[in-house]
């Protein structure tokens, strides 16, 4: 059987994969697995969830399975999800749930834990939950039950956070900031305006049935033409749930997540705040980003695809700042998971402090032309031992230098084979690209 949770808890079709019953169950057996590892106190969890309308069947579903588990409740309502992970340890909860699918379109949903301090949820602790879905439960009565109640003030208090953890005030900055309809609607231009920058708004009016339709992170022309529209310096788009944020600089350009990083690790490195002069980033990263920290005397530590392994990473080393291609950045001494807000609260104060241009800051790191080609295969693990393809790889490499780069990865999911190639030119890595693929569906 496939596993219960993914990458980032259980997700699918609300209503159909993600049930308001499976949200209870899944919410009861996390109570009851973290009262038997904690006997001392009753559990504490903290709730939250993005605007889509099944948020609130399932922010219902899940209460009501915690509370009859013996937890008691704070209910934070719609913010953002680095929002919830940082009030499981600014409340001393021990569990943190955020309902929410991040990105994906308005019918989907999902239920991601947060474990005690705001930290991802091991394994380890996700399969035991998992393993005591169906198993029989005692179930507490009278004052045993779990209490509910309201944090009226949650979103002061994320908002409180990140602006004391922000290193320059954004006085004079005008930004354009896409909500996405999302959880951040209200948080994200709240936290710009009180850090003093002016804010124009865009898709801060979320219905239940708008969140990323058409707008937010995955569609940055809405972004761009604002900020074009309104002469701002930047902007700055957050997707569904605010984990992560891309931005455009004033000429309407994008700038990425590995960009976002670039900047963020040279200033970082100016303040002392760079543990080891160490950036971490996935394997998707641009060739650019590795010679831009080259250039600066930064090491690019490379992680597998996903911010659970930039995390783990950045846990094990003790490093202060990582993240995705995508937008997802992490900074582990204020926050346990990326937190869009903080990475563009960040991202404003850099070009505050120094008085530079977005687009000259990000003009630190020049992206290389990337083409990735997906290869249908028969057998993805015959490919990874194929002669042929290991022999085209190097030579392409080689021809390459250290203008380019080429990455096979195999799919988790499917039998597919994902061929990039970076290289000076988009010509030169459309031409390697086609040609590797070539070889890889040549495989039997």
């Amino acid at each position: 059987m496939a596993r219960l949770f993914g990458t980032d808890g259980v997700r699918g079709l609300a209503n159909a994969d993600l049930t308001p019953e499976l949200a209870l169950s899944v919410a009861a057996s996390a109570a009851r697995v973290l009262a038997e590892h904690d006997r001392s106190h009753r559990p504490v969890a903290v709730v939250g969830r993005d605007p889509r309308a099944s948020g609130e069947m399932l922010e219902a579903a899940v209460v009501a399975g915690l509370a009859s588990a013996g937890a008691d409740v704070l209910r934070v309502g719609v913010l953002p999800t680095p929002a919830v992970a940082h009030l499981v340890g600014a409340l001393g909860a021990d569990v943190g749930v955020m309902i929410s699918a991040s990105h994906n379109p308005m019918p989907d949903n999902g239920v991601k834990l947060f474990a005690a301090g705001g930290h991802k949820l091991p394994d380890a602790v996700e399969d035991e939950i998992e393993q005591k879905l169906a198993a029989p439960a005692h179930r507490p009565t009278g004052a045993a039950i779990g209490r509910v109640r309201d944090v009226a003030d949650a979103e002061v208090r994320y908002v409180d956070h990140l602006l004391k953890i922000t290193p320059h005030r954004l006085d004079g900055i005008k930004v354009v900031v896409d909500c996405a309809n999302g959880a951040a609607s209200v948080a994200a231009p709240d936290a710009y305006r009180r850090a003093g920058a002016e804010v124009v708004e865009l898709h801060t009016a979320p219905d239940g049935l708008n969140i990323n339709d058409g707008c937010g992170s995955t569609h940055l022309d809405q972004v761009r033409a604002g900020v074009l529209a309104h002469g701002a310096d930047l902007g700055i788009a957050h997707d569904g749930d605010a984990d992560r944020c891309l931005a455009v600089d004033a000429q309407g350009n994008d700038v990425d997540g590995d960009q976002i990083m670039a900047v963020l690790a040279l200033a970082m490195k100016e303040s002392g705040e760079l543990v080891e002069d160490t950036l971490v980033a996935t394997v998707m990263s641009n060739l650019g980003l590795h010679l831009a920290m080259r250039e600066a005397g930064i090491a690019l530590r490379t992680t597998a695809v996903g911010d659970r392994y930039v995390l783990e990473e950045l846990r094990a080393g003790g490093y202060s700042l990582g993240g995705e291609q995508s937008g997802h950045v992490v900074l582990p001494a204020h926050a346990t998971t990326g937190d869009g807000l903080l990475t563009a609260l960040r991202l404003m104060a850099r070009m505050a402090e120094t008085g530079r241009s977005l687009a000259d800051l990000a003009g630190v790191m020049r992206r290389l032309p990337q083409v990735l080609v997906n290869v249908t295969v028969a057998d993805k693990a015959a490919v990874a031992r194929a002669e042929a393809v290991n022999e085209a790889v190097a030579a392409v490499s080689a021809e390459l230098g250290d203008t380019g780069r080429v990455l096979l990865r195999p799919s988790g999911t499917e039998q597919l084979v994902r061929v990039m190639v970076e290289a000076s030119t988009h010509e030169l890595a459309e031409s390697a690209a086609r040609r590797l693929a070539g070889v890889v569906s040549s495989v039997r």
